[in-house]
């Protein structure tokens, strides 16, 4: 009977196989686990990013209607008036704005229609959000208002309105 040895110099490529499927074997071997994780319950302390209720109001001008030849001055003047359109519209969000308006009727048809709008307060701790060129002859400019604050110049001009009609 003859028996077969083997041995590291006679089949040294079949050897270096079995022992690299063994090691592959062994380190292909891992626990997957498929529940999904669980979440710990956490109690939340309070909000993470503190929010602000406010109220923004954007203006708009022009640059090429600006009364001056200096296109450097025009686009300075076009961005006061943004500004100055901005405060306009937070005024009109603060207080409101007063309508007037009148029509004239002859026979059955309207003949004259106008409106006339006025807007009248005081704006104070506006913040400038932005300045923003838009296009290229208009300027946009964006202000908020905390709502505290709103609150404060309304009861400041409820105040100031009881006394004077006294």
């Amino acid at each position: 009977m003859k028996s077969t040895r083997l041995s590291a110099s006679a089949h040294p490529t079949s050897l270096a196989l079995a022992l690299a499927l063994a090691v592959s074997g062994l380190a292909g071997c891992t626990t997957i686990d498929l529940a999904p994780p669980v979440a710990e319950a956490v109690q939340p302390s309070g909000p993470i990013v503190q929010k602000r209720e406010t109220i923004t109001a954007t203006g708009y001008a022009v640059i090429s209607v600006q009364q001056s030849k200096n296109p450097a001055q025009q686009r300075l003047m076009a961005i006061r008036a943004s500004k100055l359109d901005a405060y306009r519209t937070l005024t009109e969000q603060v207080y409101g704005q007063q309508l007037d308006a009148n029509s004239t009727v002859a026979d059955m048809m309207v003949t004259n229609d106008t409106f006339r709008t006025k807007v009248e307060g005081v704006i104070y701790g506006a913040r400038l959000v932005s300045i923003t060129p838009v296009g290229d002859d208009t300027y946009e400019t964006t202000l908020s208002l905390d709502r505290d604050v709103v609150h404060e110049l309304r009861r400041v001009f409820i105040g100031q309105v009881t006394v004077s009609a006294r």
